[in-house]
């Protein structure tokens, strides 16, 4: 895993990236005017302090080999009553498995899981963790088994250790690199704190980078930055984030860095012109007797460098914000109150992260005041715990496996995760708090991905969305929404709310497939806060989402779906259907169903079908028979048929047949491609009088108030209004198309001619008949 190290005491060029003390590197100027006005981040002072005499320490106490005091120190800081004994012969077994190894610097090779230690210890992770990232490379560099591991210091730890072995290259050739990280993902779904030892070791590893050749820096530079800086950022350990970035960014860019770096050297040489805003705060913060320490937290170098892309320049107050911790949860929003009353705030930067909290753990208010100067403080509130866990994330958490005070302790075994682990309050078991719902998704989807290239490119495209939103699903029988007969959530017998997190920009097909699978394949719309949607339809976050399912397993997606997914699961299920199913039928209509394309002249997919679907094995199809008996009879949703509609069918897969109306385009084109139709012919003339839906475009000339004379029009011939899309007028000329349910389908002509005589209206057609086609109007 250290084959990219070097000295961290010699930074070497071209990456500039190798902190020799706090405040080198990237992360810190150097200078003693940076220096000076610089803070070292709460609770992790010393966290760049990783050189030789740092680890080294003074002389043994307590037992302690030499080298181990100082990260012997910095965890009792964390957890005083930890017992440093496992610790100690950790340190023991690494130390003599690696003797006589050296890094490519020539340092003892110890000097490597030492640093690694102590970056955690740093960041308040517990002693099993460090235990392991003390063994972390043993099994995969010495002649340790991961068996001796699991008898000397128990299954946890050879669980973590094994978790971050890599997969030997002469095993798997190129795959190694994807199917290594695949094999880390795994094992932190049943255990978090495995990513957390994996993040350590690149962040050490990309500290001293510098004697790698400039090809494989920046090849290693672009794997951090692709995965596992958004891994930090999902698990909430921005201490490491930050400084992965800036590593990262001296190396792919490093005119941009330069040119960063110069700019923060130059501010620094002046006044700070936040120590004034703070000692403002300070004073206010003082006489509301609200206890409070106020603080100036720099930027680091990639937030500086999005600030000046973001204004175009950079003031002194850009390159730092304003740290606010307090005690309590409602300290926080009397500090709010203090700072908008006494400072004029900035409203449209105010974020409430603590009541509803980023996926990652965060919790924060964000805000921005002005003071009498017109310089504007970015400010952060928060509580000390808050600050920890914004700094540490799920590190902060400390073992999440170990039983609740007072509680039986647990069996020693490998912790449950993955979906297990989503259901183990009904089993009785403690709940992870470090099982987000982003890394359940992706065990999902990685199961269905053998093929290490398109887990590789999946995983970075999951990987790159960078913000999550919830959606509330609701779920129930077939009907019950008062939607379609037939429609319901697939997959589910009793009624119910479920929260699914998606990545932000994710559609209704995204949501489906997260729910329900492979089920969603027979998705056929949606209703989103209560109206029908397209699937194509983009979620916002806090959307109630009902989905409509086809009653029968012949409905698949459409191709088209791919252009609406922001998910692997959903892109990969899709793929695999549409490759298994190469002649499917899904350009007439019913299976293309809430695209949001056009089906045909002036047909709308995402109204006419979704509606026509729905009925599908209802009791309006019961009216209808076919020359091929036995056979399941659809109506397609781009010309809607109702009686007594001349009709007829063709047979798609599944043994069904889908029925359009005599005049629909459809038809023309199907038989031109040599599709054989199959007769289709309204049973009984009782079936005029069933409820039906349909379809109808309506022409005008634009003209205020249309859209409520014309919706009035339909509701006095007594037609619900279920679906309405208006297009973008063009040449004084507009098209409205309506999806009606009418309670009887002899009452369509009336209706249509009730739309005729709207003023402005010239033509009312049914959906799939071109004027051209139509010899008689209803």
């Amino acid at each position: 895993m250290s084959a990219e190290a070097t000295n961290p005491g010699n930074p070497v060029a071209p990456v500039q990236a190798g902190p020799s003390g706090p405040g080198a590197g990237p992360s810190g100027l150097g200078d003693a005017s940076h220096r000076k006005r610089g803070r070292p981040r709460l609770e992790l002072r010393g966290l760049r302090r990783i050189g030789r005499a740092a680890l080294l320490g003074p002389a043994p106490r307590d037992g302690l080999p030499d080298a181990l005091e100082h990260v012997a120190k910095v965890h009792r800081a964390h957890h005083p009553d930890a017992d440093l004994d496992t610790l100690s012969r950790a340190y023991a077994l690494a130390e003599s498995s690696h003797r006589g190894q050296l890094r490519k610097s020539g340092e003892p090779y110890i000097t490597h899981p030492l640093a690694v230690t102590l970056i955690l210890a740093e960041l308040g992770a517990e002693t099993t963790t460090l235990t392991a990232s003390l063994l972390h490379d043993t099994v995969e560099d010495t002649e340790v088994t991961l068996d001796q591991v699991r008898r000397e210091f128990g299954k946890e730890v050879c669980y973590l250790v094994d978790g971050v072995t890599k997969l030997e290259k002469v095993d798997y050739g190129a795959a190694a690199e994807p199917e290594t990280f695949r094999k880390m993902l795994v094992a932190t779904g049943n255990d978090v704190r495995v990513m957390s030892i994996k993040l350590a070791d690149r962040l050490h590893n990309m500290r001293t980078l510098g004697v790698m050749r400039p090809e494989k820096q920046v090849r290693i530079a672009k794997v951090t930055r692709d995965v596992l800086i958004p891994l930090a950022e999902r698990l909430g350990v921005q201490a490491l984030k930050t400084e992965l970035e800036d590593l990262v960014f001296a190396i792919l860019h490093p005119e941009e860095y330069a040119t960063t770096r110069a700019l923060v050297q130059e501010h620094a040489a002046r006044p700070d012109p936040l120590a004034a805003v703070a000692e403002r705060v300070r004073t206010v913060l003082d006489e509301a007797d609200i206890a409070a320490e106020v603080l100036i937290r720099p930027r680091h170098f990639v937030s500086v460098h999005r600030v000046r892309l973001a204004r175009g320049t950079v003031t002194g107050t850009d390159l730092g914000r304003l740290l606010v911790l307090v005690a309590e949860d409602a300290d926080c929003y009397a500090v709010l109150g203090e700072l908008h009353t006494c400072f004029t705030p900035v409203v449209s930067e105010f974020k409430d992260f603590i009541a509803a909290p980023k996926f990652n753990l965060y919790q924060s208010l964000h805000t921005a005041v002005t003071d009498e100067d017109g310089a504007i403080a970015e400010t952060l509130i928060r509580t000390h715990r808050m600050h920890r866990v914004a700094e540490a994330g799920v590190i902060a958490l400390g073992n999440p496996y170990a039983p609740a005070d007072g509680a039986d302790p647990a069996p020693e075994r490998a912790p449950a995760g993955g979906a297990e682990g989503a259901r183990a309050a009904e089993d009785g078991e403690r709940v992870d708090p470090t099982q987000p719902g982003w890394l359940c998704r992706l065990l999902e989807w990685q199961r269905a991905t053998p093929d290490p290239d398109t887990f590789w490119t999946s995983l970075r495209a999951d990987l790159a969305q960078d913000r999550e939103i919830t959606v509330f699903c609701t779920d129930g029988g077939p009907g019950d929404d008062g939607g379609p007969t037939g429609v319901g959530a697939a997959g589910t017998g009793t009624a119910g709310t479920s929260a699914v997190g998606l990545p932000a920009g994710a559609s209704c097909v995204d949501a489906a497939y997260a729910l329900y699978g492979e089920g969603a394949h027979h998705c056929i719309g949606a209703r989103v806060n209560g109206r029908l949607a397209t699937l194509s339809t983009v979620l916002c976050d806090g959307d109630s989402l009902h989905l409509l399912m086809a009653p029968d397993s012949a409905a698949g997606p459409s191709p088209d779906w791919l252009d609406h997914t922001r998910t692997p699961a959903a892109r990969l299920a899709i793929s695999r259907w549409l490759a298994a199913h190469p002649g499917a039928d899904t350009g007439t209509g019913e299976g293309t169903v809430g695209t949001g394309a056009p089906s045909g002249p002036g047909g709308a997919r995402g109204t006419a079908a979704t509606t026509a679907s729905g009925r599908s094995g209802g009791s309006d199809t019961a009216g209808l028979s076919t020359d091929l008996p036995g056979a399941t009879v659809r109506l397609a949703g781009c010309c809607t048929p109702v009686p007594p509609d001349n009709v007829t069918g063709f047979a798609v897969r599944g043994g069904i047949v889908t029925v359009h109306r005599a005049l629909c385009p459809v038809v023309a084109r199907m038989a031109a491609s040599g599709r054989k139709p199959v007769g289709a012919r309204w049973r009984g003339a009782g079936n005029r009088a069933q409820g039906c839906r349909v379809t109808l475009l309506a022409e005008a000339f634009t003209r205020p108030h249309l859209l409520a004379d014309l919706t009035e029009a339909i509701a006095a011939e007594g037609a619900a209004v279920v679906a309405a899309a208006v297009e973008p007028p063009r040449e004084q000329r507009v098209r409205h198309t309506y999806t009606l349910h009418l309670p009887d389908a002899a009452k369509l002509p009336s209706l249509m001619r009730a739309m005729r005589q709207v003023p402005g209206v010239f033509d009312v057609l049914r959906a799939g008949r071109t004027r051209s086609t139509m010899a008689a109007r209803s």
